[in-house]
C-alpha cells in the first residue's frame, strides 16, 4: 500500500495551473523528498493533499482510500508556512490549545510524547517568542505530531538553520518514520541534507511531475567521475579531451565523466609530462543530479 497515491491532480488560480496533471506515489514509511524550484507547485500540491485546497480535478489517495474520507483525514499531520503559535504563550500552552483544538483525550500525555520526539522537554515553559528558528520549527512539527499521524507532511522545515539545527532536524525525521512509523513528505531546496535522509524523491516542475525515483536508483544513475588538478590545467584539460568523451572544467577541477580508472588516468598524463597533484573518484549527488535533469527538460 501506498501512503499517497495522485493521479491527474490540476489546480488553477485565474487561469494559470500551479498544478498540471500531477501523478504522485510515495511508499509506506518513505522520506519522500519534494523537490522543485520556486513556484513549481510544491506548496500547492501539499495543500490539496492536507485538504486546504480543492483542485480542478484529480484524485487523491491516502492509504488506499479517498482523502475525503474522515478516517483517513485525520491520520495527517501537517507543518505548511508557519507554526500559527501564539508568540507570548509557552511551548507547552500553544500544544496544550492544539490538543484541545483535535479533542485528544490524554492531552498532557501526549504533548510529553511529541515534545520527547523532537528534542524540546526542557524547554516546554519557555515562551514561543523566545525561541530560536530551529526550536520554532521542531514545535511546529510537534504540533503536527499531535494524535500521532500516519502521515507527516513538511513544507521547507530546514530552510535557514543552521548547521547543529539540521542535524538536529534529520534525526528527529529518520525517528519518525523508523521507531514511529510514520510517512513523511518534505519538501526543500536544500538537497545536500535531503540525500542525506530521503529514501524516495519527486522532481516537479512547472507544476507536472518531471520524475520519481528512490534513493537507490538515484545511486544507480549517477554519474561517476575522477576529479584531478595539475600544474598545467589547460593544457591537462585539452589533452583529456583527446582521449575521453566527456571532459568538463567546474569548481576548479578537471572532471572526467564515467571513468573511474583513476591509475589509467595518472599513467596517462605522467606520459604526456603532466604530473597530477590531486586526484579522488567521485559520484554525482542529488543536486548536480537535479541540475542536469532540469537542463536537459530545459533543451
Amino acid at each position: 500500500m501506498n501512503a499517497i497515491e495522485i493521479r491527474g491532480l490540476s489546480k488553477s488560480f485565474r487561469g494559470l495551473y500551479a498544478v498540471d496533471n500531477l501523478n504522485m506515489t510515495v511508499p509506506v514509511g518513505a522520506i519522500y523528498g519534494f523537490i522543485g524550484e520556486n513556484g513549481s507547485g510544491k506548496s500547492t500540491t501539499e495543500k490539496l493533499i492536507c485538504g486546504h485546497l480543492v483542485p480542478d480535478k484529480g484524485k487523491i489517495k491516502l492509504f488506499g482510500k479517498s482523502d475525503k474520507d474522515a478516517g483517513v483525514r485525520v491520520r495527517v499531520g501537517a507543518l505548511i508556512e508557519n507554526t500559527g503559535c501564539f508568540p507570548n504563550s509557552s511551548v507547552w500552552d500553544n500544544l496544550m490549545m492544539q490538543a484541545i483544538n483535535l479533542g485528544l483525550t490524554d492531552r498532557a500525555g501526549e504533548i510529553d510524547r511529541v515534545l520527547h520526539i523532537v528534542r524540546m522537554e526542557d524547554n516546554a515553559k519557555l515562551k514561543f517568542k523566545k525561541c530560536s528558528l530551529g526550536m520554532k520549527q521542531r514545535i511546529g512539527i510537534a504540533m503536527a505530531l499531535l494524535g500521532d499521524p500516519a502521515l507527516l507532511i513538511l513544507d521547507e522545515p530546514i530552510n535557514g538553520l543552521d548547521t547543529d539545527g539540521m542535524r538536529i532536524m534529520r534525526e528527529i525525521l529518520v525517528d519518525i518514520t523508523k521507531q514511529y512509523g510514520c510517512t513523511v513528505l518534505i519538501s526543500s531546496h536544500i538537497l545536500g541534507e535531503l540525500e542525506k535522509i530521503a529514501t524516495h524523491y519527486g522532481i516537479i516542475r512547472q507544476g507536472r511531475m518531471i520524475q520519481e525515483l528512490s534513493a537507490k536508483d538515484l545511486e544507480g544513475r549517477a554519474k561517476v567521475f575522477t576529479s584531478l588538478k595539475t600544474q598545467n590545467m589547460t593544457g591537462t584539460f585539452e589533452l583529456l579531451r583527446q582521449k575521453f568523451s566527456d571532459v568538463r572544467t567546474e569548481d576548479g577541477y578537471i572532471r572526467v565523466y564515467d571513468v573511474d580508472d583513476t591509475e589509467g588516468i595518472v599513467e596517462y598524463l605522467l606520459k604526456n609530462g603532466l604530473p597530477v597533484s590531486e586526484i579522488q573518484k567521485n559520484k554525482i549527488g542529488l543536486e548536480e543530479y537535479y541540475i542536469e535533469l532540469m537542463s536537459r527538460k530545459e533543451a
